[in-house]
């Protein structure tokens, strides 16, 4: 997979645009991702990701960094043995290619706005 472009509210991954939050897991765009409360990333939020047991989770939390992962995500994922990176939404877009060009087992979790 290969992200193409971002800005606020709008992503182009492998070709198509999407302009609601989104998992990339396995390959595949999984549109319209929901967290329980908005801005804070939940263990729950992330059971798509947990079921797919990549090496690592990239985390785009918004164009301004908003979307915030407490510490009980973090252990959760860490005891999950899934490596986890935050980054404001445009870093994580390059990150996450770097790392798929790479051949690493790596998710993405991202926030489109804020």
């Amino acid at each position: 997979m290969h992200i193409d472009s971002y800005e606020f509210g709008r992503i182009v991954i492998d070709g198509r645009t999407y302009t609601s939050d989104c998992l990339i897991i396995e390959g595949a765009v999984r549109p319209n991702w929901w967290r329980k409360q908005g801005h804070l990333l939940s263990p729950d939020d992330l059971g798509a990701v947990i079921e797919a047991a990549p090496s690592i989770v990239v985390i785009g939390a918004g164009a301004s960094a908003m979307m915030k992962v407490p510490d009980q995500s973090r252990q959760f994922l860490e005891q999950q043995n899934i490596q986890l990176e935050v980054l404001d939404t445009k870093r994580a877009v390059a990150r996450f290619n770097e790392l798929s060009l790479a051949g690493a087992s790596v998710a993405a979790a991202l926030h489109l706005t804020c």
